[in-house]
């Protein structure tokens, strides 16, 4: 059994580094690598292999060199791989069924490996590291929906669960902000990533729900074709979700020169948000034994009960008639406490969080800043 689980193992960054370009030897500076931690996490509660060596966060080319050989043909990567382990591909791949082998954006996949990929092409001017990034680009531009719109792993639709769509599309906006690391894309490749996040930006705009007349918010998934809510696992159903649509907000404010329709948008959410908050409640981690789970142990479980000081706490999910919050046992069951939720449900999903903090804390300043 392997060591517990706790909150500090999804913060995963990487400080300095060097390498031997062409040229010179030159310093690669700090290239974050907490996107890879969702990924990593699933590797550690499902995967068969177990491997005592890692790479350290500091060895740069070996983990840019590690997602060069799980890239597929396709330009995309399997997703749950642990991207610092010391192990055979072929061995790692071998594990995986035919569908687990295949491109997927689930588990925030793809995005963070063309910006890891690009960064240190940027720092080493070695040229498999720009091709490789550019195929993961290509990739991006051969899966969008014709609509605009890129799916996940779970359901045909429009996917903002996982960071699917707020993943891709922080990239695609870095690439038009002209961020240095992708100056290396040539005029036609940069054109077309911008034309994906302009017709995925619009996506976001029709697909914002809603209720009685009025614009709320966003949900996990959204139709390709009507842009209207739907269910995705058999516990994601039909909502609102203050999850996914805090980072499509986050996602909206960073655009410097936003239309009337995308200020509309923020403006509706945020007012959704501050209407959606729940107070007087305590969403908390608390510990306990070391306990079995799945391939590892985790030694914390989670409580939402009363508590008049408790700072104001949001839900996942908002039903769509009444906007009142529920939670899902798996088999789609609804529920509205979260001691009836299963103890790997409760532990391995958010049913309860603070996102719309940071959004509100940002709003502010936004707004100052249009008038």
């Amino acid at each position: 059994m392997r060591k517990a689980i706790n909150l500090s193992l999804f913060i995963l960054t990487i400080c300095f580094s060097s390498c031997r370009n062409s040229h010179e030897q030159q310093a690669i500076p700090y290239i974050n690598l907490s996107k890879f931690s969702d990924g990593i996490h699933h590797w550690d509660l499902y995967s068969e292999i177990r491997s005592q060596e890692r790479f350290d966060t500091t060895d740069v080319i070996d983990i840019a060199n590690n997602l060069l050989a799980y890239q597929n043909e396709d330009g995309g990567w399997p997703k749950n791989i642990d991207w610092l382990a010391k192990l055979d591909r072929d061995s790692v791949i071998n594990t995986l069924s035919e569908r687990y082998r295949q491109s997927t954006y689930d588990n925030r996949n793809i995005f963070p490996q063309i910006e890891y990929l690009s960064a240190v092409y940027y720092y080493t001017d070695e040229e498999k590291y720009k091709q490789a990034a550019e195929k993961g680009f290509q990739y991006i531009l051969s899966t969008q929906y014709p609509k605009g719109g890129w799916r996940g792993w779970d359901a045909d639709a429009i996917t903002f669960n996982d960071d699917v769509m707020t993943g891709i599309m922080n990239l695609l906006f870095d690439v038009k902000n002209n961020d240095s690391i992708y100056s290396w894309i040539d005029p036609d490749l940069r054109s077309k990533l911008i034309s994906a996040f302009e017709s995925g930006l619009q996506v976001i705009l029709k697909c914002q729900i809603e209720l009685n007349g009025v614009k709320t918010a966003w949900c996990q998934q959204h139709d390709p074709a009507t842009y209207k809510p739907i269910r995705g696992r058999s516990y994601e159903h039909a909502s609102v979700t203050a999850r996914e649509s805090s980072d499509i907000v986050l996602l909206l404010m960073r655009i410097e020169q936003p239309d009337s329709a995308t200020i509309k948008a923020i403006g509706n959410a945020v007012r959704w948000f501050k209407n959606a908050a729940i107070n007087g409640y305590r969403y908390a981690t608390i510990t306990i034994p070391e306990t079995p789970y799945h391939e590892t142990t985790v030694n914390f479980d989670r409580e939402f009960v009363p508590d008049s000081t408790a700072k104001t706490v949001w839900a996942r999910y908002y039903d769509l008639e009444k906007g009142e919050p529920f939670l899902s046992l798996n088999d789609g069951t609804i529920v509205y406490n979260l001691p009836e939720i299963t103890f790997d449900r409760r532990i391995g999903y958010d049913w309860y969080g603070f996102w719309p903090e940071k959004v509100l804390e940002q709003y502010g300043m936004w707004k100052k800043t249009r008038n």
